[in-house]
């Protein structure tokens, strides 16, 4: 393959591109049967990527080495999903102003949701697809909403059911960054275990892995997953920590960017020995995390001001949000002020003054005024 300085500096551009093509069939045989992107083809070995540098030709050395980069993003999980839509939703999600909208809502919790919107119980079937009706009925109001724009909300957390639905015939994910440039996250856990050691971890998600591919079909740019610290019980808080970390793997190894959120319980009387620990369990699993691998922190208000500041600029943080875990709107944008670079993923917070008896004009001032306050508390300086 070596060729001296004289014929490399004689090679016309065509006969350059004759060699490339040549060495890159050589190379990675299966380039010319048309598999590039197919899951089933097999990554070059390093071994013939490593070959390049053997090369006199730098051109033709250029050439090959982008053809290594290109077959790497194929088989990188999260370097496949970088499409445009996907860079320009990570970039938002690193660098914008603007908060997160937890719409995610499950079966459990919902009718407490829809109690707060003004429905009644006796208008659905608990679990059934009566309560999903009136809940997606719910959501669609606040997506579609004029106040709900991607000039202030940065994302919405769905549950399935949600990211299952439509939204003015295009699927909700769809609507919401192709409508509203809001980018489209996905809540992915089956709820909580019951209490040990003063944690509850997540309960097992057996079909982790379909409704992953299902994400992944329907656009969707992150997961979040929850569990809940209730005691400061280092055993328990490492033990939830590492299964956080563990599902967030999984979830980057798919390609998409993970919201771990360990929340605090707001009414524990351990609740700053708890963000001590759980801090330190943090940083410790981030620093075990690989090159190419990044998660968003979902954490509940912490009782010290910048308590999770060293999270902000962390390598391996896109973006740190914070959950109201029960405050009062008033109160909860009051502490996330405080909090340097810390923006919002709020839930009962943002919808708590919303009704479905409102008219389309009420409903829509008071959805904006509270659009408003969480976006002026999570604003950067």
């Amino acid at each position: 393959l070596k060729s001296d300085d004289d014929e490399s500096n004689a090679m016309t551009k065509s006969r350059r591109q004759l060699f490339t093509r040549i060495l890159l069939l050589t190379l990675f045989p299966r380039l010319s049967e048309g598999t590039i992107g197919n899951s089933q083809s097999h990554p070059p070995s390093q071994t013939s990527c490593n070959k390049v540098s053997e090369l006199n030709d730098s051109a033709s050395q250029h050439n090959i080495k982008k053809a290594c980069r290109t077959m790497d993003s194929i088989h990188d999980p999260i370097m496949a999903r970088k499409m445009p839509a996907f860079e320009e939703q990570l970039d938002r999600a690193r660098t914008a102003d603007g908060f997160l909208a937890a719409l995610d809502q499950s079966g459990g919790s919902t009718p407490k949701a829809l109690r707060q919107y003004g429905i009644s119980d006796d208008d659905y079937v608990e679990g059934e697809t009566s309560m999903y009706d009136v809940i997606h009925a719910m959501r669609t109001r606040m997506i579609t909403s004029t106040a709900f724009t991607g000039d202030r909300i940065l994302g919405a957390i769905l549950f399935e059911n949600t990211m299952d639905r439509e939204i003015e015939g295009k699927s909700t994910s769809q609507y919401l960054w192709e409508e509203k440039k809001v980018i489209p996250f996905l809540k992915i856990d089956k709820g909580l275990a019951p209490e040990e050691n003063g944690v509850q971890v997540m309960k097992p998600m057996p079909t982790l892995n379909e409704l992953l591919k299902k994400a992944n079909d329907n656009g969707i740019f992150g997961t979040k997953m929850r569990s809940v610290i209730k005691s400061a019980n280092a055993d328990g808080i490492q033990a939830l920590v590492d299964q956080q970390f563990e599902v967030g793997k999984k979830i980057i190894a798919a390609g998409m960017v993970p919201i771990l959120e360990p929340e605090v319980d707001i009414t524990s009387p351990e609740k700053a020995e708890i963000e001590i620990i759980l801090k330190e369990k943090i940083l410790a699993g981030l620093e075990k995390l690989g090159e190419k691998e990044e998660v968003m922190l979902k954490l509940s208000l912490p009782s010290v001001e910048n308590h999770y500041k060293e999270f902000v600029d962390h390598p391996k943080v896109v973006r740190l949000v914070a959950l109201s875990g029960g405050y009062p709107r008033d109160e909860a944008n009051e502490i996330l002020s405080k909090q340097d670079g810390m923006i919002a993923s709020f839930s009962r917070a943002l919808s708590q003054d919303l009704s479905f008896a409102l008219s389309d004009d009420e409903y829509n001032k008071i959805y904006n005024d509270s659009i408003e306050s969480i976006y002026q508390a999570s604003k950067k300086n």
